[in-house]
């Protein structure tokens, strides 16, 4: 079960909680700088019964609406769904005004925050975003380890003296503290084992998108092995275009990637959980994540329609998730 979410109606858990990625990154991509719209889309994300909503990061690389601003206003704009960062950059922010940012966000959300983190992926444009910003980029993942345990410290209440690689201050307490003691859950990115060990050792979830279910069934294995007796929330993140026409939806799907990322498809392709066809294909292709242990997924729909789009996916693919998870 996901953190901050209820439980249905029927008085029973949910094995799986379904969310959706707020399309920041689409909208600057088409040419838009409108947000009112985003936050209209979260509230029609909790009316259709998903489950949480989630907000992309990265303000040079792929410019897009900041994520901690544009959820504080979905917190004030829904009641039930759970708001998570798919991913924050941490490494791009201080430890200190990130712990409180999040606290505050948590508070405001009354406890619905998730914090799914991520080093940044290696690339050129990734690179190019830390320099600009003045971080160093080969020292990312190390600088995101130390900001987790930072914040879970600053996050106690307690007033918190640090000196460590990256970062070092002397007597900081935040106020106000985040709704849940001990702040909200942070989730990590990554898939391999370096990225599988620091999940195990520092993550309340993990949020990977491996393109194989293979993989994904191998890798949280590992993790929850790992982590053990401590649990670790099993996530992915999948892109699905849906069209009954298969070549169609094909081809609708390159164009989103490639103008959501700015390089081929089939850069994407080997890396990311990609799937495009009728909307039963997508359901079972989902299922078989479910099946190999994901309990929470976070959906990004590739569509120019976003209304429309979760809409359809709402109609005619959530309930078929919802019908396997009763199986």
């Amino acid at each position: 079960m996901g953190y901050g979410l209820e439980v249905p109606a029927d008085g029973r858990e949910r094995e799986m909680d379904i969310g959706y990625l707020l399309p920041t990154r689409d909208q600057v991509a088409s040419g838009s700088g409108e947000l009112a719209s985003l936050v209209a889309q979260a509230r029609r994300a909790e009316r259709l019964g998903l489950d949480s909503v989630w907000a992309g990061d990265s303000p040079l690389t792929r410019p897009r609406a900041d994520p901690l601003l544009l959820l504080a206003a979905v917190a004030e704009a829904t009641e039930r769904v759970a708001l998570g960062t798919a991913v924050l950059l941490p490494a791009l922010r201080h430890p200190i005004l990130l712990a409180h940012q999040l606290a505050t966000l948590d508070r405001l959300s009354e406890g619905r925050l998730i914090a799914g983190m991520g080093g940044g992926f290696p690339n050129a444009g990734t690179r190019a975003q830390f320099e600009t910003l003045g971080v160093n980029f080969d020292r990312r993942v190390s600088r995101l380890e130390e900001t987790v345990q930072v914040m879970r410290r600053l996050w106690t209440g307690e007033t918190v003296s640090h000196d460590g690689e990256h970062i070092a201050f002397r007597d900081v307490r935040l106020e106000p503290a985040p709704a849940r003691p001990g702040g909200p859950p942070v989730w990590l990115a990554g898939g391999g084992g370096p990225a599988l060990r620091r999940v195990a050792r520092l993550a309340d979830g993990w949020l990977p998108y491996p393109p194989e279910v293979t993989t994904y069934a191998r890798e949280r294995e590992f993790i929850e092995r790992s982590a053990a007796p401590r649990p670790v929330t099993p996530a992915l993140y999948a892109t699905l275009c849906l069209d009954e026409d298969p070549e169609r939806a094909r081809r609708r799907l390159r164009t989103s990637i490639e103008r959501y990322y700015g390089v081929p498809l089939d850069l994407v392709a080997p890396v990311q959980a990609l799937f495009a066809g009728p909307a039963r294909q997508a359901a079972d292709w989902l299922a078989s994540y479910a099946a190999a242990g994901a309990r929470h997924l976070v959906v990004r729909l590739a569509t120019d329609d976003h209304p429309a789009g979760l809409e359809e996916f709402a109609d005619r693919v959530l309930p078929l998730l919802r019908t396997e998870e009763r199986r």
